[in-house]
């Protein structure tokens, strides 16, 4: 005679497949999710930390550190990675091993080097690979003060292809649904004494 505790044990046997079965896509959705938003912040972390360290440069001039013992930066144009000349470089060059595709990462930079407009105060901006490009504010005390700005626009897709599982990166308004990609902009402006 089977004794009725081994009876129940037989009968929940399959009960914990297909609790397995039932809870395994939520799992998946919270590890993917995961994964997905790790890699979303640390795109943002260093695409917001880029402008900030080519706003610094915009403004130190002359006492910038540059390769060629301690000459100026050139004006902001198309940076040259290798050398690390141009305010736009410097950017791309923090950028650079943090992000993929870091050298086609679109840069505005507005400074003083590149000039300003006598009759709105505005920073003449240069732009390498930017579209569209944004216009500076003027700067509150102008012609005492000059604004420097740099904007950066960097798209990348998520690492996990987020129309399968990903809930969070659908709800933000950076990421296309119909091109499967984000994009993210920073701008930083800093204020210096002309």
């Amino acid at each position: 005679m089977m004794s009725p505790y081994k009876r129940l044990e037989g009968e929940t046997r399959g009960q914990a497949m297909l609790e397995t079965a039932l809870m395994l896509p939520m799992l998946l959705a919270l590890v993917f999710n995961t994964v997905n938003f790790g890699y979303f912040f640390l795109i943002a972390l260093n695409v917001t930390a880029a402008p900030h360290s080519g706003a610094l440069y915009s403004i130190l001039g002359p006492s910038t550190p540059v390769e060629n013992g301690g000459a100026t930066l050139a004006d902001p144009g198309p940076p040259d990675p290798t050398t690390q000349s141009t305010i736009s470089g410097l950017t791309l060059g923090d950028l650079t091993g943090a992000v993929a595709n870091a050298s086609t990462t679109p840069v505005q930079v507005c400074t003083a080097k590149s000039g300003v407009n006598v009759a709105t105060g505005l920073t003449v901006c240069s732009s390498w690979n930017s579209s569209p490009p944004y216009t500076p504010d003027q700067d509150p005390e102008w012609p005492s003060f000059v604004l420097n700005r740099v904007d950066v626009t960097y798209t990348f897709r998520p690492l996990i292809d987020y129309r399968v599982f990903n809930l969070v990166l659908l709800a933000t308004p950076l990421c296309d649904k119909s091109s499967m990609t984000c994009t993210f902009h920073r701008q930083v402006s800093m204020r210096a004494m002309d």
